[in-house]
């Protein structure tokens, strides 16, 4: 767990779903650092319009959330799990901590 009940993945767990099927990723960094290089498969809507947006998403999918570092993803999944989705989780260490390849 990472802060106030966060549900949390590693970098690795994140790479062993995906490789295990085609789970949701989401990036909530800003477009200018999604283009700078993301997770293959990522779809990206920055963490200030997520409120707005997060109706395009399923709420009963596994969704995992990543940032750059970890902190916005955290702040991401709070407001997903009150928006009431369930299987969401941050990815610590972000893209920072990503070993794999990066689409740009």
């Amino acid at each position: 767990m990472f802060g106030f009940g966060v549900k949390t993945v590693t970098t690795q767990e994140l790479a062993e779903k995906i490789a295990a099927g085609k789970p949701v990723i989401l990036d909530v960094r800003e477009g200018y650092e999604f283009a700078t290089g993301h997770i293959p498969r990522a779809v990206n809507i920055p963490l200030g319009t997520l409120v707005d947006r997060m109706g395009r998403l399923d709420k009963n999918a596994e969704t995992f959330v990543i940032c750059q570092s970890g902190h916005r993803s955290a702040s991401a999944v709070r407001k997903l799990t009150k928006a009431g989705f369930t299987e969401v989780y941050s990815v610590k260490g972000g893209t920072s901590a990503w070993k794999g390849k990066l689409k740009k």
